[in-house]
């Protein structure tokens, strides 16, 4: 302890609050809770050899703390709730990549609300449903959303005529006042209803409206709800029911060496509507029952829903606590079960089940993504007779048509995954004009490699066959780099060609090497398509404006600046264009004629 932070324990008072610890820094490293500020923050500056290794180095790293007063125990989790949330301190326990998870918002703010995916939370008025894991299957709930409700996707309302949406019957049109609001809404509610599980009040809702429809005879509309109601009802069939009636949530949890998964099953209205799972960081060292604490209190911290009863596969501590922090959260009763038998194990062991399977997919995705990456590295190096396995590698590729705007690209691959911030591409000024592949090369590897100083990767691979190696090997060995490796990859056969030799290495069919030497030469391959062609439409957009009169250069940059593209440009009416400096009533004509004159531009 420094003197700093003695003085600062002798005056802890025994009130609840909140203590963040900080490191030499000033970062915060920690954010805890206490009902005794004074007892729980002295703990841990107490030589005690019941410290777990991750506190011990956490207290090592302590060089200041401060502390909030608050009223409760319950104020004070609320804000350890917010402060781990906006700060995620290193060594608290955290779910992974939580900022990142997505939600589905209606926005209910709006006059006409419509339904979107987002990934921030915001107090606007609108409706959250999350937060979801998977986001492919939350985008396939959208996909089914609009089958089932066709509601406006557009994000305003400024045309006033019917959008081809509106024409295959995926939209009714709010904006020309196709459908009232009343009934938009109507359809807004069934939405909500149906996010939250209850597809019983959805089908009935939808089962009296068509049948009001059939009686004022309005049977395009009666079919419509009818289709709807078909195609709630097959969802309805398909959900398990798992306990009599109510909102619940199930909560399993598992750990392995990889690290802790907590897979929570929501029941809805009897029904188990869906389930996520969610894997925790800074969980070595802990028990259980502090993970399944700190989960609870991160999770239902930004939960969009809170059910009636959360039912959880051990005893916590706490639990009273929690279970009133969860109250002033939902504005509700809310209880935290420990089910022994029954219903409502059963969903437990089958949350367990699920967290325990997913923690075996992780680790088989863990082991395939570095038997791809660090593996692969590792084969080609082994195939190719390297004397170290090629961590960093650079891949180059020319793009052009028959010589024009030929371009090159250079890809990084640093332990076999892609290093986009190290990408280059190079616009070719020796070979233009006429196609010459060995000149572009070694324009390209003297711009890289040129300088006796330059910075080495451990593997240079050409994409081509023989010429293209000894072009890049002439300028690069030129250049004083004799050691570095240099291979070309032929495009036919995969041949991986070596400098010096004439037959080339033929990597096996089905090895992780080959397939990470492809991807590099594809990346590569993209890279240098990708900037081929922006030059190209760069040059096709520019010369449309050559062809009208009076419009140079200038004039040409001035209306590209402003109007940014050339659908702007055609849309734009003499007057606007005219008021820009650099053009007159002369040229905005000019430009507004031609476009007229050529309306198949």
């Amino acid at each position: 302890m420094n003197n700093n932070i003695e003085e600062k324990l002798a005056l802890l008072p025994h009130n609840p609050g909140v203590y963040i610890m900080k490191d030499g820094k000033g970062k915060i490293i920690y954010v805890g809770k206490a009902i005794s500020l004074k007892n729980r923050v002295t703990q841990y500056f107490r030589q005690n050899s019941s410290h777990s290794a991750k506190v011990r180095a956490m207290v090592a790293r302590i060089e200041d703390f401060e502390t909030i007063l608050t009223g409760t125990e319950v104020e004070a989790l609320i804000l350890e709730c917010n402060l781990i949330k906006k700060h995620r301190p290193k060594y608290n326990i955290s779910l992974k990549d939580d900022k990142t998870y997505p939600y589905l918002k209606v926005t209910l703010q709006d006059t006409y609300p419509r339904v979107y995916i987002t990934r921030r939370v915001q107090r606007d008025g609108g409706k959250y449903f999350g937060p979801y894991t998977n986001a492919t299957a939350l985008h396939e709930t959208m996909k089914l959303l609009k089958r089932l409700f066709p509601i406006r996707s557009c994000k305003n309302m400024e045309s006033k005529r019917p959008c081809l949406e509106y024409h295959i019957k995926r939209c009714l049109a709010p904006c020309a006042d196709k459908i009232s609001r009343e009934e938009y809404m109507v359809m807004i509610d069934d939405i909500v209803m149906f996010l939250e599980g209850r597809t019983e009040h959805v089908e009935k809702s939808l089962e009296q409206r068509m049948l009001q429809a059939a009686d004022k005879l309005e049977f395009e509309q009666a079919g419509r709800l009818r289709d709807q109601l078909l195609a709630v009802q097959k969802i309805s069939e398909k959900q398990r029911i798992v306990t009599g009636v109510g909102d619940q949530d199930a909560i399993g949890m598992a750990r392995s060496g990889i690290g802790v998964c907590v897979q929570i099953f929501y029941v809805r209205s009897g029904k188990m509507v869906g389930r996520d799972h969610f894997l925790l960081d800074g969980s070595d060292d802990e028990t259980d029952e502090a993970l399944l604490r700190a989960f609870l209190k991160q999770y239902y911290n930004q939960a969009t829903f809170i059910p009636r009863e959360i039912l959880l596969p051990m005893e916590i501590l706490e639990q009273e606590l929690l279970e009133e922090w969860l109250e002033k959260q939902k504005n509700a009763k809310v209880i935290l079960a420990v089910p022994k038998r029954g219903t409502k194990r059963d969903i437990v062991e089958m949350a367990i089940g699920n967290a325990k399977k997913a923690l075996e997919d992780e680790s088989a995705r863990i082991k395939q993504t570095e038997a791809q990456t660090i593996g692969a590295v590792l084969d080609l190096g082994k195939y190719l007779g390297l004397s170290r396995p090629p961590y960093r590698m650079e891949c180059f590729d020319i793009s052009h048509i028959q010589g024009s705007e030929t371009v090159a690209s250079m890809v990084v691959f640093e332990g076999g995954v892609p290093k986009k911030a190290d990408y280059r591409r190079f616009k070719i000024r020796s070979a233009e004009g006429k196609p010459d592949d060995f000149k572009s090369m070694r324009e390209v590897t003297e711009r890289r490699y040129g300088k006796a100083d330059a910075e080495m990767p451990d593997l240079i691979i050409i994409d081509g066959g023989k010429g293209q190696l000894s072009s890049a090997c002439e300028i690069i060995r030129g250049a004083g780099h004799i050691t570095v490796p240099v291979v070309g990859l032929a495009k036919r056969f995969e041949e991986v060609y070596r400098e010096g030799e004439s037959d080339p290495v033929i990597l096996p069919r089905s090895s992780q090497a080959l397939y990470l030497i492809q991807r590099i030469r594809d990346e590569a391959h993209r890279f240098a398509i990708t900037y081929h062609r922006k030059l190209r439409n760069k040059r096709n957009l520019v010369s449309i404006l050559d062809n009208v009169e009076g419009i140079g250069p200038k004039r040409r940059k001035i209306l590209l600046e402003h109007f940014g593209n050339i659908e702007k440009i055609k849309q734009a009416s003499v007057a606007e264009m005219a008021d820009l400096d650099g053009m007159n009533t002369p040229s905005a004509e000019a430009v507004y004629n031609y476009f007229q004159q050529n309306i198949k531009w």
